[in-house]
């Protein structure tokens, strides 16, 4: 997989990086695209825009708005559910609402599903999870099976809950220790953290490793994206923001810079007293 890069044809696609998918080219058997997309209907849904605001019409996330209508597909972050059924990889696929590639998998009992694509899966290939699946990229297994400095995604937190940790285009952690019923991971952070062995990890780096170098080139293919324009604190007014107000180029008036929401940069915010600081052994890199 690689990026493309375009004739200087115009300003807008002069420094343009994107995707070639090459990947996702390489299809399974011959089908229409109607007949992939009533095949995986069940797994797809579409969802309303929030633009940023929660169920109070509050905005809690900033510069959100238009863009793309997008559908969602319905990912199979547990996994542990299929212990021991094989499934084959019958397609990989663009995802609108994530940046890694995902895979169709069709399992021997006639289910569909989609997973998240590790970086060397291929189409016709073979994933199982479960206790006793071979260490093999795809395959999904608790913690205490997999051997020690493999490389991981797709985490589970809670037993039987699902992946949350390591999820994004690229990246995955590294299991460096077991030990008294926990597992150690480095994550892609640079976090190290204990994790109940049972939890279910998914083997191998996730696909799209060159998403972090690509280039929009021009603001409108953000804008497509959902991405509204960042407007600076001291160009608002007093009441939006910290910074603003004043005739002109005003400083800050405080020692500081400070947040849309009056914190000073830099300052810590996780909770004293969170549950799961006990399972923190150090830190993410400053």
């Amino acid at each position: 997989m690689g990026l493309k890069q375009y004739k200087p044809t115009s300003a807008g696609v002069r420094t343009k990086l994107v995707p070639d998918f090459v990947e996702l080219k390489i299809e399974g058997p011959a089908r229409k695209l109607k007949d992939k997309k009533r095949e995986t209907r069940s797994l797809r849904k579409t969802i309303k825009k929030h633009v940023g605001r929660n169920n109070q019409g509050r905005i809690t996330s900033r510069f959100r708005g238009g863009g793309h209508k997008k559908v969602y597909r319905q990912i199979d972050f547990l996994r542990s559910d299929k212990q021991g059924i094989t499934g084959r990889v019958d397609s990989l696929e663009y995802d609108p609402n994530r940046n890694c590639w995902i895979a169709l998998i069709v399992y021997l009992d006639g289910e569909k599903r989609y997973i998240l694509a590790p970086n060397n899966i291929k189409v016709g290939g073979f994933v199982v999870s479960g206790s006793q699946a071979p260490i093999k990229e795809g395959n999904a297994l608790p913690l205490i099976n997999i051997p020690l400095g493999s490389t991981i995604h797709n985490i589970e937190m809670t037993p039987g809950k699902g992946g949350q940790m390591v999820r994004a285009a690229g990246q995955s952690a590294q299991l460096i220790a077991k030990e008294k019923g926990l597992a150690g991971l480095r994550l892609p952070s640079g976090e190290m953290r204990w994790v109940l062995d049972r939890c279910y990890a998914s083997l191998g780096q996730l696909s799209n490793p060159e998403f972090a170098n690509q280039s929009s080139g021009k603001a409108g293919r953000t804008r497509w994206l959902g991405r509204k324009p960042h407007n600076r604190g001291a160009s608002m007014n007093p009441v939006d923001h910290k910074h603003g107000g004043g005739e002109g180029r005003s400083p800050v008036g405080a020692p500081g810079p400070y947040t849309a929401f009056g914190k000073k940069h830099g300052l810590k915010t996780r909770q004293k007293r969170k549950n799961s600081n006990k399972h923190i052994i150090s830190r993410r890199k400053k």
